[in-house]
């Protein structure tokens, strides 16, 4: 795991430290899967604030911690702001096309289920 660097700067595991099972772990959590959806059609980062989950901050920040540390997102703060990218490169290097299928199959899902 990459460590912090400065008060502000956040650690993430290397391309080697991600395994699958924390992916998809990360990826089992109705909340979780719905920032990495909207994250998988945003045109740049989004800041934590962005997102309206229906669930308290602290646990709105246990998710995204979840996601980072199991190397799904990359967080940096700009300013004060705490920006959330998807880490679209290194996961399809390691699980080629998992993300791909994940985000169909939560799609196809939401439009079954009428919440998409």
């Amino acid at each position: 795991m990459t460590t912090a660097t400065s008060p502000r700067a956040l650690a993430h595991p290397a391309r080697d430290e991600i395994r699958l099972e924390g992916v998809l772990h990360a990826l089992s959590d109705p909340m979780r899967l719905r920032v990495v959806r909207e994250l998988a059609t945003a045109s740049e980062e989004l800041s934590c604030s962005d997102f309206e989950l229906p669930v308290t901050k602290s646990t709105t920040t246990h998710h995204f911690r979840v996601l980072r540390e199991s190397g799904v997102i990359r967080q940096i703060y700009r300013g004060t702001a705490k920006m959330n990218c998807l880490r679209r490169d290194d996961l399809g290097a390691l699980f080629p096309g998992l993300l791909d299928s994940v985000l169909a199959a939560a799609a196809r899902e939401a439009g079954r289920l009428g919440t998409a």
